[in-house]
């Protein structure tokens, strides 16, 4: 069912067929994280699936495994001072932007979770809830949410205290009273309203 929309794609001569997707948007720290993959024409990966219904473990042999098969794969990070900068939205655009222009070979076609992306020359079509319909969508949010989750265990040891190896930055109850607590980490939007602003807590 997943590949639905990648078969008529490739049976219209679209060989390369990427799909974009991006993980992040909601935290209140850490990264804006997007991947972009192609697949050959006919690959099946059994049990791809928009990321947020898989286990952990589960993600991870799948994202290797797409990395394994794919044609051409990328990720691409936006950090906080530039989601601050732009914000959260158009962080989350320009990630998957620079997620697709890095892939090599380009695609011929692009299909994108819930957005259309400005600026690509590529051909694309937007999906509503895009990472449980097409299959290189689910694959991209499976390589993007894996790839973020890993940055941030690695936050966990730098910026001990908040929790950040079992939250990832979303607002959870803990992690709210980490901030209240220990006042905001060089990795927190200081843009969200959740951020206290500097000074309040010297």
């Amino acid at each position: 069912m997943l590949l639905k929309r990648e078969r008529q794609l490739w049976a219209e001569g679209m060989c390369r067929v990427a799909g974009v997707d991006e993980a992040g948007v909601g935290p209140l720290a850490g990264p804006v994280v997007a991947a972009a993959v192609i697949f050959a024409p006919g690959c099946r990966i059994p049990g791809v699936d928009d990321s947020k219904k898989l286990a952990p473990g589960r993600r991870e042999r799948l994202a290797a495994t797409i990395r394994e098969q794919a044609v051409a794969w990328s990720v691409v990070r936006v950090d906080p001072p530039e989601i601050d900068r732009i914000n959260v939205y158009q962080a989350s655009l320009t990630a998957m932007r620079c997620a697709i222009h890095e892939l090599e070979p380009q695609p011929d076609y692009v299909l994108v979770d819930g957005r259309e992306i400005p600026g690509l020359v590529v051909a694309q079509e937007k999906w509503i809830g895009g990472d449980g319909r097409c299959f290189a969508i689910a694959a991209a949010s499976i390589l993007a949410k894996t790839a973020r989750d890993a940055l941030m265990i690695g936050y966990e040891s730098e910026y001990p205290g908040y929790g950040f190896a079992s939250h990832k930055g979303y607002p959870t109850a803990a992690h709210r009273d980490a901030i209240r607590r220990l006042g905001p980490s060089p990795i927190h939007r200081r843009s969200f309203t959740l951020i206290p602003q500097k000074g309040l807590f010297e």
